[in-house]
């Protein structure tokens, strides 16, 4: 067995939230270059050319890329062979708050009722799979209100099929327009069940935007996607262009032969995310 103390992870996670959410991963922002290079219209340029300076300010500031710095979400692969004393969630979520306070970072959860901040960004969404082996991977996203709110669960009949889902997340982002602040990122959950398509599609957000699926159909499913979605010609913030969406990822699981999950979860172009492996 390897045990792993919790304040290491605690500090590795704390260190996570302030970077992610003060440095542009480095494949969002080749996107924004590409797209300040090639998006058609005047005013879609000048967003990403806008875009770019924010990434440079907050990382020689070391203030956040957003004001909206999210509720804090983690998918953690755990080795069946690591033990963590005192508790892995315990300690994930110790450190995202020392993080949001320390990296003065905007604490955005509340009760859903009464709509009273709890004051420290808790809870922290922990996503857990037991993994083979004896590595722990933890990954970090901060998932804003604005994209959440445009995500979406629903249940297709099975008789719909690609066309179906072509429709359903094409539709979705004409209905979202702005408001996700796009240029998007969209995960999509094809499968599993009702509360399983989600997970896997926000999961999906976590994979670099210039990679390729190694399934060459899925591959072609999310090429075929990313140019009906920028054909709405919703374009950078809504104000018309080629660049609605920067990159489609696709996760496929198996369902009930009854049954077609699908989700989308819509992120926004600020892709706040980082990783660490013990």
């Amino acid at each position: 067995m390897k045990e792993i103390k919790a304040a290491d992870i605690s500090a590795a996670v704390a260190r996570m939230c302030v970077s992610a959410n003060t440095k542009l991963p480095d494949d969002v922002r080749r996107k924004f270059e590409e797209g300040f290079k090639n998006e058609t219209t005047e005013a879609g340029r000048e967003i990403f050319r806008q875009l770019l300076e924010n990434a440079d300010l907050a990382f020689e500031t070391k203030l956040p890329l957003c004001q909206d710095c999210g509720l804090a979400i983690f998918y953690v692969e755990m080795g069946e062979d690591v033990v963590v004393p005192g508790g892995l969630n315990k300690a994930i979520t110790e450190g995202m708050v020392a993080g949001y306070k320390d990296g003065y970072l905007r604490k955005s959860s509340c009760d859903p009722l009464t709509r009273k901040n709890t004051g420290d960004n808790t809870p922290a969404i922990i996503h857990i799979d037991l993994v083979p082996g004896d590595k722990l991977k933890i990954s970090y996203m901060a998932k804003g209100g604005g994209s959440e709110n445009m995500s979406r669960v629903t249940m297709l009949a099975p008789s719909q099929g690609w066309a179906g889902i072509k429709k359903f997340v094409v539709q979705r982002v004409a209905e979202a327009g702005p408001n996700p602040c796009p240029p998007v990122i969209l995960g999509i959950g094809i499968g599993g069940t009702f509360e399983y398509a989600p997970k896997i599609a926000k999961k999906a957000l976590l994979r670099k935007l210039d990679d390729t699926h190694p399934d060459p159909k899925i591959a072609a499913m999310e090429a075929e996607l990313l140019a009906e979605v920028n054909a709405l010609g919703i374009g950078p913030m809504g104000l018309g262009g080629s660049y609605t969406c920067l990159a489609v990822k696709i996760a496929v699981e198996p369902c009930h032969i009854a049954s077609l999950p699908l989700a989308v979860n819509v992120q926004c172009h600020s892709a706040r995310h980082e990783e660490v492996e013990f």
